[in-house]
């Protein structure tokens, strides 16, 4: 029962997510909203992390399974993909050395003030 309480919860964020991205006309999917909403509710404890923890961590697990469906469809538009393959390589790799670079620049800046926080404690 407490796992139906946990995906209840995390389906009712997600709900709200939709309704926002129906009214709000914003070109920001509706998945945002949610993350943004769960974000919002646990930062101020009114979900508490404990409430949504195991499903968060099952959902997170399994993660890999939901890309089967978008890496079908990439199969299927093959023909489409194959004309500008060079471009979309070239896009990829640069664009994923800049997500990894930035992540470690961001990474390195908390990392370094929260070891200030614990040394001026």
């Amino acid at each position: 029962m407490k796992y139906l309480i946990q995906f209840g919860i995390i389906l009712a964020v997600s709900f709200v997510g939709e309704i926002l991205s129906s009214l709000i006309d914003l070109p920001i999917p509706a998945s945002i909203y949610g993350i943004i909403i769960m974000f919002i509710l646990l930062c101020t404890k009114i979900i508490k992390l404990e409430q949504v923890k195991e499903v968060s961590i099952f959902l997170i697990e399994i993660m890999p399974v939901m890309f089967i469906p978008a890496a079908v469809g990439l199969l299927e538009t093959w023909g489409v993909l194959s004309e500008n393959l060079v471009p979309y390589i070239t896009i990829t790799i640069i664009s994923t050395i800049l997500v990894m670079g930035v992540s470690a620049k961001v990474t390195e800046i908390v990392r370094s003030r929260s070891s200030q926080k614990g040394a001026a404690k």
